[in-house]
């Protein structure tokens, strides 16, 4: 490994903290860039950028990019290389670092510095932000935005000539900035443009300055449009724009060159590579024909590689490569995906990240900050929606939905295939999610008609539900926490899982009382476990895992992991009390099972005796997806620190989240049907593009524009009001821009301008406020809820309606199964049709509603619009972030709980002034506070 004993004064200590740290070549020295800098880059410079960012896994993941400005000089350049490598060789050998060229950087680097960087002409010398005084006069200039995900900003010559037709301009003068868009511009390049525009007008206008949009080839009757081309002497046509030449796909032909110590080239290989070919003890070349690739082995010394970089450099001027292509710099351990992708037999499994140490790792990372953390919440255990809503399953059988009875749809088989709906209530909203299980032993046919026949039933409600197809045993932790008690049997109850077991002459293994069956138990608590039937050998044991074993002549055997935990073992006896509370099971603990035990299982056999090692969940990456005919030739492009703004509506884009995936699908995209999303899904899944080791039975949601779940939003910083916007990209930005973005605004869900068309009536809501999660007893198990909900079940009331009880023996298709839990679980019913209260609706309460608890001292009770009396309360309390959330009140009338004094304060405006506003803007401006 390169040495790493002398470093720069100045780079020691980098990487500690996250974020941006930026370092500029000056005098021959480096020096570092105050953060009020960051995004300021001086064409007659070089600068050395370190981007750290924490990993989910608990490791500082460091990036490191050395930019080169067109006019710096060969010796600051040369510089800032030899630095960019002796900090990679300070922070262990474990960066990728990438050589920028100004004008033709990389869309990682540009990510850092949204919406773009504009270089500045001159050189850098620290401290100068003070010194120059501002021009007398607004210099105007001409830019041009190229790049419709990060975009390139260039300012070229002010002139009519400088304009074309394939590109979007940015005229900045004094009093107004024009956005001119060339005919043949994308509708996201010209959004992405306007990014710019507003960066322009907040940083270098304060604020104050018009903003016209133009539009090429658009002259008659516009005064914006004349007052444009005045600036270039008046209207004339813009020359026709030559052939554009057609960017060449990345080749996988690629060639393999061994660098010598003395910086000559010795070509290893071409064509597809093999991982034998890169040796420890030498650096060598990856000719990719658009990027460059150094790859420098662990026992290389530094000074190799200074070579071998600046040999790639050489060779790259000599052969007058185009400039846009790219170098990146690896170290043995550190590649790239897409590097390893030009080798056939690259290891694709590497030492799985440990979850508990990555908690700890993050957990001491918070610390260190200033965040005294005790504990991390688990994220594979947490809900993101209500999972106390409706359940609804059909089974898929002779090329149709069969409902399963109520009592039955606790219970899935591996041989057939199911739809599942879920209702439930979010923000006062009704949201509908859709499953697709696949059992493990289903037939092709059945699986086919599950994807259509759900995606049909998905397609043809305008709630635009979320549709997501899994596996049996790859199930989210989401699909268990809503069935709350679930039991996976083996076999099957479908037609054609029969038809197929009697053509193949195979055994039945559809579990009935006179068969043994082991059943492995799983799950966190009472509301959320299951049982799963597994092989009935004794390698189906695991000393982590609890066990319920059923002889055929009625013996039950209860068996106990040396691993497992007191919550599992509470997890085994309430899935026995589930079954049934009369058996008189055998205990049985690892280690001490009697003969007839072993004897059950057909004999004692080795079986995994280590705990289950928890993988941790990756980091999300975020894919725009493109295809010309078939999603077979599916393109993907990875989009670096991605924002809710990167989901644009002409786009269909994956989040890869590694265990699951999903498919945003907007509303201007040229996909129209959930079955075709989920196609891309599992397009995606098999190009595993980051060569993760994608499983095919990876959960893949479907999730459309403006319907997005909190499962998804919880992956970024998300604003409500941007879902609810009409228009193209561009239309949308330029509303915003000019303020007017209430007029693209779209109606609301569940509000009466909404067209509605279900698969099932609506259900009520559980309480007059909506769905509400019961809030924990003592001992961690949930409370009923208050009360009924009106004219409908409550989850509890629900089951009640079917409860049967019985004390067969059978283990688990005896009715007292299907019926002893009815506090755990509601599940769909004869539907009662009732129209819900929705975020714009009026407050359903009447005078005798119980009033909130817990008011303050000053407060009193006050009428609401409504007439209904209502108890004050701070702000703080009631808006949807607080920390210190005033429980039980109507999440719909959030501000009806203000005081007037206070409404008015962050309203500017009274109360009966903003009831008599339209809806749409009643939440529009309850949105901006954090009221809705």
């Amino acid at each position: 490994m390169g040495s790493n004993k002398i470093i720069d004064l100045e780079l020691q200590g980098a990487g500690s903290k996250l974020g941006l740290e930026i370092w500029c070549v000056e005098n021959l020295h480096l020096v570092s860039v105050p953060q009020s800098s960051h995004g300021k880059f001086f064409s007659g410079s070089a600068y050395v950028v370190l981007h750290t960012t924490l990993l989910k896994s608990g490791a500082l993941q460091h990036d490191i990019h050395y930019w080169l400005g067109n006019d710096a000089n060969e010796v600051d350049s040369t510089l800032a290389s030899d630095k960019a490598l002796e900090l990679d060789a300070a922070l262990g050998s474990q960066s990728v670092q990438y050589k920028e060229v100004e004008g033709q950087e990389t869309g990682k680097f540009l990510s850092y510095f949204k919406p773009c960087i504009i270089p500045v002409e001159g050189v850098y010398y620290s401290g100068q932000g003070q010194v120059h005084s501002k021009p007398p006069t607004y210099e105007t200039r001409l830019l041009t935005c190229k790049g419709d995900r990060v975009v390139h900003v260039k300012e070229v010559a002010f002139s009519r000539s400088s304009l074309n037709h394939r590109d979007v301009f940015i005229l900045d003068t004094a009093s107004k900035i024009f956005h001119f868009s060339g005919c043949n511009s994308s509708i996201q390049e010209r959004a992405k443009a306007l990014e710019v525009v507003q960066y322009i007008k907040e940083y270098k206008h304060k604020g104050n300055c018009d903003v016209a949009a133009i539009e090429d080839g658009k002259f008659v009757g516009d005064a914006e449009v004349g007052e444009f081309w005045n600036f270039f002497g008046g209207y004339a046509p813009i020359p026709k724009d030559p052939p554009s030449t057609q960017e060449q796909p990345q080749s996988l032909s690629a060639k393999l060159f061994w660098i010598t110590l003395q910086g000559k080239f010795t070509q290893s290989g071409s064509g597809r590579l093999k991982r034998s070919m890169l040796e420890s003890n030498k650096c060598y070349m990856l000719d990719a024909d658009t990027q460059i690739f150094v790859w420098m082995g662990r026992a290389t010394h530094i000074t190799e590689r200074k070579t071998s970089i600046s040999a790639a450099e050489d060779f790259l001027r000599a052969q007058e490569r185009p400039v846009n292509t790219h170098l990146a710099f690896l170290t043995e351990g550190a590649e790239t995906a897409i590097f390893k992708s030009y080798f056939d037999d690259w290891p694709q499994t590497v030492a799985p990240k440990l979850y508990e140490e990555g908690r700890g790792k993050v957990a001491a990372m918070f610390k260190q900050t200033g965040y005294d953390v005790e504990e991390l919440p688990d994220e594979d255990e947490k809900s993101h929606i209500d999972c106390n809503g409706t359940l609804k399953v059909w089974r898929v059988n002779n090329g149709k939905l069969s409902p399963v009875p109520v009592v039955e749809q606790r219970k899935l088989y591996s041989g057939d295939c199911y739809t599942v709906q879920y209702i439930y209530s979010t923000n006062g909203r009704e949201e509908r999610l859709f499953y697709i299980w696949l059992g493990n032993k289903s037939c092709v046919e059945d699986r086919e008609d599950a994807i259509s026949l759900t995606s049909g039933l998905v397609d043809s409600t305008k709630f635009e539900p979320v549709l997501a197809r899994i596996v049996e045993n790859k199930e989210p932790s989401q699909f268990f926490l809503i069935f709350q008690t679930l039991i996976m049997f083996k076999g099957g109850m479908g037609s054609r899982y029969k038809s197929f077991i009697a053509e193949k002459g195979i055994d039945d293994e559809t579990y009935d009382n006179k068969k043994t069956a082991l059943f492995k138990i799983q799950g966190t608590n009472r509301d959320n476990m299951q049982a799963i039937q597994v092989d009935q050998v004794s390698r189906s044991l695991n000393s982590s895992c609890c066990y319920i074993l059923k002889a055929r002549d009625g013996s039950i055997f209860t068996w106990l992991g040396n691993l497992s935990t007191t919550r599992d073992h509470d997890l085994l006896y309430g899935m026995l009390d589930l079954i049934n509370p009369t058996w008189q099971p055998i205990l049985v603990r690892e280690g001490s099972e009697p003969d007839v035990f072993w004897e059950t299982l057909g004999g004692k056999t080795e079986y995994p005796k280590e705990k289950d090692i928890k993988r941790f969940i990756e980091d999300p990456h975020l894919f725009v997806c493109t295809y010309m005919k078939d999603v077979s030739d599916l393109k993907v492009k990875e989009i670096f620190n991605f924002t809710q703004d990167d989901l644009t509506t002409e786009d269909v884009l994956v989040l890869d989240c590694y265990s699951e995936i999903f498919v945003w699908v907007g509303h201007n995209s040229v996909v129209k049907s959930k079955q075709q999303a989920l196609s891309i899904g599992l397009a995606f899944l098999k190009k595993d593009v980051l060569g993760e080791g994608l499983s095919m039975d990876a959960p893949t949601y479907v999730v459309s524009e403006g319907h997005e779940p909190p499962f998804f939003t919880r992956f970024f910083e998300w604003d409500a009001s941007k879902a609810n916007m009409l228009g193209n990209s561009f239309e949308r930005k330029l509303a915003i821009l000019k303020g007017q973005s209430q007029k693209l605004e779209a109606p609301l869900r569940n509000s009466p301008n909404f067209n509605t068309k279900e698969t099932t009536p609506r259900r009520p809501s559980p309480t007059p406020n909506g769905f509400r999660r019961p809030s924990p007893t003592p001992n961690g198990s949930r409370r009923p809820s208050p009360g009924p909900a009106p004219n409908g079940l409550t989850r509890r009331q629900s089951l009640d309606s079917y409860t049967i009880r019985s004390t067969s023996s059978d283990a688990f298709s005896s009715p007292d199964f299907n019926n002893n839990t009815t506090k755990n679980r509601r599940f769909s019913s004869p539907p009662i049709p009732r129209m819900i209260p929705s975020a714009s609706s009026p407050d359903v309460r009447t005078k005798t509603d119980t009033t909130p608890s817990l008011p303050t001292k000053d407060s009193g009770p006050i009428p609401n619009q409504d007439g209904v009396k209502l108890v004050n309360y701070p702000y703080e309390r009631v808006k949807v972030n607080s920390k210190d959330p005033v429980p039980d009140i109507d999440i719909t009338k959030r501000e009806a709980y203000l005081t007037e004094e206070e409404f008015e304060e962050k309203f500017a405006m009274p109360k009966t002034a903003f009831y008599q506003l339209p809806r749409w803007k009643q939440n529009k401006i309850k949105m901006s506070l954090y009221l809705f």
